[in-house]
């Protein structure tokens, strides 16, 4: 990936480094974190985190960010996947892992700065995202940025002992652009 950094009033966005991976490993051997994430069952080693990030950025449908607090601290991780040049179309993933970041607006700003970065440099027409049911706090976010609910996939997902709805959520290009001015 090309050093590309996103700068907003909250948060930074610049490229994965393998440095993030204890910080990565860390937030995802943490049940309040992981709750949100469809990745991980079991914590990654750090050798398994290093392998993944590598393998991350050798994949050309992808674009991962890391994110940093304005204070400079490593808060979470964003990325546009499954980019479409045919389609010009991609999915969009986060998670803040940091839990003292949670709530301040954080992940919002991030989600608006890929998508702005998704829409006006790599001229997609279409970001969609998956969240589950239970993730409020998540569903008001991308609410926040444009997104709209599309679909719900019905007790799709098992979690602590009970089915929970995946919930299908996307934004268009016109609808991001018009909702700037």
């Amino acid at each position: 990936m090309k050093r590309i950094i996103l700068k907003g009033k909250k948060v930074i966005l610049r490229p994965v480094s393998l440095k993030d991976a204890p910080n990565f490993c860390r937030w995802l051997e943490d049940r309040e974190v992981t709750k949100f994430l469809d990745r991980y069952d079991n914590p990654p080693t750090l050798k398994e985190e290093r392998e993944y990030i590598l393998e991350q950025r050798k994949k050309k449908d992808h674009i991962q960010f890391s994110i940093d607090s304005v204070d400079g601290a490593h808060i979470g991780v964003c990325s546009l996947m499954k980019i479409s040049a045919k389609s010009k179309r991609a999915e969009f993933g986060i998670f803040i892992g940091d839990k003292k970041y949670w709530g301040q607006g954080c992940g919002t700003e991030a989600c608006r700065l890929i998508v702005d970065y998704g829409f006006k440099k790599l001229r997609l027409h279409r970001v969609y995202l998956r969240v589950f049911g239970y993730n409020i706090r998540g569903i008001k976010s991308y609410q926040k940025v444009g997104f709209k609910i599309e679909g719900r996939l019905r007790e799709q997902v098992y979690r602590d002992g009970f089915y929970h709805d995946m919930i299908f959520m996307g934004i268009l290009r016109n609808e991001y652009l018009k909702n700037k001015k």
